[in-house]
Formats: structure tokens, C-alpha cells, sequence
């Protein structure tokens, strides 16, 4: 069995943090599940395409966490959230999760 692309990890935690943390008003509730799928996808590019892959990720999924508060007041809070998932999901696929198909 092939472990869940980083792209679909990432996509779920910065999407899925920000719905629990809305949904319940508990922002470390959301921050856990970011952290937990980022988590995930950290080592799910790690085993595939090796550490420095991995940190490279993981630091455009914090950087795109960070930048969607700046980036919801301008623009508002669900089109900055989808818009850095999409370039988190992209450097995603970049990192490694080509070579899973």
C-alpha cells in the first residue's frame, strides 16, 4: 500500500486546521490538526524523496500557514487559505509526490 501524497497532507491540514479552528473557535485545536498533517507529510517526503525534500516542505507549509493571516485581510480569510494550499500542494508535488504516480 503507497503512503497518502504529501500534496492531499498538506491540503488537509492547512484546509482542515482552518475549518476546526472556525468551526469550534479552539485555534490550538486547529493548530494541532496542522501540525499533525504536517507531520505526516513531512515524513511521507522524507521516505520518498529524502530529508532535504522534506524540510524544504515543511517550510513552505509553516511560511504559508504565516502568510495566510497577512494575506486574509486583504483578500479574506477562505481566498487566502485556498490560495496558499494550492502553492503548498504544488511545491508538494515538486518535492516528490511526482514520482508516486
Amino acid at each position: 500500500m503507497s503512503a497518502v501524497p504529501s500534496a492531499v497532507l498538506t491540503t488537509a491540514g492547512l484546509i482542515g486546521g482552518y475549518s476546526v479552528a472556525r468551526a469550534t473557535g479552539n485555534r490550538p485545536l486547529g493548530g494541532a490538526v496542522l501540525a499533525g498533517f504536517g507531520a505526516a507529510a513531512f515524513e511521507t517526503t522524507r521516505r520518498g524523496s529524502g530529508m532535504g525534500a522534506a524540510v524544504a516542505l515543511t517550510t513552505v507549509y509553516v511560511a504559508a500557514f504565516g502568510l495566510s493571516h497577512p494575506l486574509a485581510k486583504r483578500v479574506g480569510a477562505w481566498p487566502a487559505v485556498l490560495g496558499v494550499t494550492a502553492a503548498t500542494a504544488a511545491v508538494a508535488v515538486a518535492a516528490g509526490d511526482r514520482s508516486e504516480a
